[in-house]
């Protein structure tokens, strides 16, 4: 079960504890949940705090609707085991993700991504940059990012909370910094915030989060022509030594759902970096050494490489950014 799964297996579970009556039948049956990663000290892989929200139609305390269902879910093929903590928590935990079943997700999510940024211009029209350069970067983020969840958003009707506009003091932004910099730099903290822009976005380093992100990119891609000129393609398999690399992948749809629902883009520019960076420390196990002849861990570490790489090059298409396949 992947994380977008059980997020739609707690609404079932919802929906059928109401059928069923061992929920109030007034009881609210959300379309949709948040589940999101446990925050540090916390119990299991993922939690959801949907107990509240359906406790208060329903007219019980939190715990004893979160108790129902927990019952049910402890039952679901792909959990582990759940939990409730607190006043009413639903806290899981699920097997480590399968790289072939994470590796299947970004190659379907790619043709969605794909198909959204085709369809809403990268560009900003004058109608939407009349309120300033800010507010149409933000709001062209965020329509894409909701047509990814399948909405059909308007952009005159797409409502997004105040932005906060580049400072006076900053100039001419994508004329010093280039266009994706300064995109970046405008997307990278919450729309409220006001951005800050520094040479960093100038650096060809690992300073420069912007860079690692395209450069991470950039090597997935290198990785598949250098193993092709070796003799061996990608192939998907299980890959047991990339459990930080596989967390993050199984982690995007969900990234990507929160950061539709919260119209906030920086939820997928955060998540971006750590995919980048744990790639750059897989990379070096993907490709034989020396003396060594490919094998199929090699196919299935190449198969997982360059998944990350096309959810890296979709993450920064959502953004209005290039992902150069040479840096």
């Amino acid at each position: 079960m992947t994380p977008a799964d059980l997020s739609r297996c707690v609404v079932r579970a919802v929906r059928c504890a109401v059928a069923d009556g061992e929920l109030a039948a007034g009881a609210a049956v959300p379309e949709r949940v948040v589940v999101e990663r446990t925050r540090p000290g916390g119990v299991g892989d993922y939690a959801t705090p949907v107990a509240f929200r359906v406790a208060k139609a329903a007219g019980c305390p939190p715990r004893d609707v979160a108790g129902v269902l927990a019952r049910r879910l402890g039952a679901e093929p792909g959990i582990e085991r759940v939990e409730v903590t607190g006043a009413g928590f639903l806290n899981f935990v699920l097997p480590a993700p399968s790289a072939p079943a994470v590796i299947a997700d970004a190659i379907m999510r790619d043709g969605v991504v794909r198909d959204v940024c085709r369809g809403a211009a990268q560009g900003l029209t004058a109608d939407e940059d009349r309120s300033g350069l800010r507010e149409g970067v933000v709001r062209r983020s965020v329509l894409r990012l909701l047509c990814v969840q399948g909405a059909t958003t308007e952009p005159a009707r797409l409502s997004v909370a105040p932005v906060a506009p580049v400072a006076k003091r900053d100039g001419d932004v994508v004329a010093r910094y280039g266009a994706d910099a300064a995109r970046w730099a405008m997307l990278a903290v919450p729309a409220r915030e006001t951005p800050s822009f520094s040479d960093v976005l100038l650096v060809q380093g690992e300073a420069s989060e912007v860079f690692r992100v395209r450069y991470a990119h950039a090597r997935s891609r290198a990785l598949v022509r250098n193993a092709a000129q070796l003799g061996f393609r990608p192939e998907a398999a299980d890959v047991d030594d990339a459990p930080a690399l596989l967390r993050l992948l199984a982690d995007h749809p969900l990234v990507l759902e929160a950061a539709a629902h919260h119209r906030a883009p920086e939820r997928l520019t955060r998540h971006l970096v750590e995919l980048a960076d744990a790639l750059l420390d897989f990379q070096y196990r993907v490709l034989p050494q020396g003396d060594e002849k490919p094998s199929a861990a090699h196919r299935a570490r190449l198969a997982l490489a360059e998944a990350a790489g096309t959810v890296l090059a979709g993450g920064l298409a959502l953004l209005g950014m290039d992902a150069p396949e040479r840096l």
